[in-house]
């Protein structure tokens, strides 16, 4: 008889116990707001935004709504405005080019490698489109930072990492996020920080930092950061700078804080799920593993494969064979976008030219969550079914 899988791809661990510890205390003070504090209480919000940006190694941070309002904001820091034109992924989120629509900027979609990062040939065709690049490590996977970075200082282009799957992750042993001058996390409950929803922005640029304050909705109540630049940063953009509200609340934070100091262990537990499926789907005839160069140490809270050139019928019935026993797999290849999962093709907001090589790719990715909440175990029977179904697939004609 056939192994079934029959876990869920969408159960989180619980929030740690000292997490849900303070949230009580936040609830039972009434006080969830993040400027609302009684005198000599320093806010769950200030708190988590220092231990962030000391754990970032970043000498600014600012905790706000969600990832998607992050990235908008730090556009919006950096002066993108309508009409602007902003390098970013085609493969992506829909949140990354949906901030940059939402400022009325224009996206311009860099292809994808068979590695899952930016083409860096294509983003050097492209450089004098734009003078901002908004770069997404998609799905975990970190693209060569000192050539990409190389490339984009010989042309005054600016970089915004959205790390919303790196957090932790590290390029050569300089943390993802660390790049650019600005980079944007995500708290949402499929990343390594949980939240439901939430962002943090980092940065070592005081400019770039006091406008993105401003625009959270702080008033001329900056003073109450502890991860801020000083108060002479603010004295030009506070009279300047729209009140865009999107201030993350003390009990989000609240939630955030035990969480960020496990963050190591948790990203060492996630990689070794990933190792056991990648293990598990190695020498498969007809599946491309993604191998991750020597510089990458990445932080795996997902598993991407290529099914490449196989029909559309092939990979519908791949997917259907495994989730018939029990494994969730998401396809980033389909006509119609379904679930987290579209192309720039989706996007008609931001219509775009072909392009083919890169469409092969998406046309092949594959995607399964690896929540903490599975077991080595787990992982390895999950390999096996998609091995399974994918060879017997494969040996009938693709």
């Amino acid at each position: 008889m056939s192994e079934r899988f029959t876990g869920s791809f969408t159960q989180q661990e619980p929030i740690p116990e000292a997490g849900i510890e303070a949230a009580l205390r936040v609830m039972q003070s009434g006080r969830l707001h993040r400027y609302n504090v009684v005198e000599g209480e320093i806010a769950e919000t200030a708190l988590l935004e220092e231990e962030f940006a000391a754990a970032m190694g970043a000498t600014f941070a600012l905790a706000v709504a969600s990832g998607g309002y992050a990235i908008a904001t730090a556009l919006r820091a950096l002066g993108v405005g309508p009409g602007d034109r902003v390098l970013t992924n085609a493969f992506t989120l829909a949140p990354v080019p949906g901030a940059i629509a939402s400022l009325g900027a224009v996206p311009v979609f860099v292809g994808v490698t068979e590695s899952l990062v930016i083409d860096l040939e294509d983003l050097a065709a492209k450089l004098d489109q734009a003078e901002v690049l908004l770069l997404s490590h998609m799905r975990g996977h970190i693209c060569d930072m000192e050539a990409l970075m190389a490339l984009c200082n010989a042309a005054g282009v600016r970089v915004v990492e959205d790390c919303a799957h790196t957090m932790g992750a590290r390029w050569n042993g300089v943390l993802s996020g660390r790049h650019g001058v600005m980079a944007a996390y995500s708290t949402q409950t499929y990343k390594h920080l949980n939240s439901g929803e939430g962002g943090l922005l980092i940065s070592d640029d005081p400019d770039l930092m006091a406008r993105a304050i401003m625009l959270s909705g702080s008033y001329m109540l900056f003073d109450r950061h502890r991860a801020a630049p000083p108060p002479e940063a603010f004295e030009t953009v506070k009279y300047l700078t729209p009140n865009i509200s999107g201030r993350m609340d003390n009990l989000r934070a609240a939630i955030l804080r035990p969480q960020l100091a496990q963050l190591d262990a948790q990203c060492a537990a996630w990689n070794a799920r990933y190792r056991v499926v990648e293990e598990g789907l190695r020498d498969l005839p007809g599946l491309t593993v993604i191998e991750r160069p020597a510089q990458e140490d990445y932080v795996m809270s997902s598993f991407q494969f290529l099914l490449l050139d196989w029909s559309d019928a092939a990979v519908a019935e791949v997917l259907r064979r495994c989730a018939d026993r029990g494994v969730e797999l998401k396809w980033f290849g389909g006509v119609e976008p379904s679930g987290f999962t579209s192309r720039y093709d989706s996007w008609r907001y931001a219509p775009s030219d072909r392009m083919p090589a890169t469409d092969r790719v998406l046309r092949g990715v594959l995607d399964l969550r690896l929540p903490l909440t599975f077991s080595l175990e787990d992982c390895a029977l999950i390999a096996r079914i998609i091995r399974d179904e994918v060879g017997s697939v494969f040996q009938s004609g693709v």
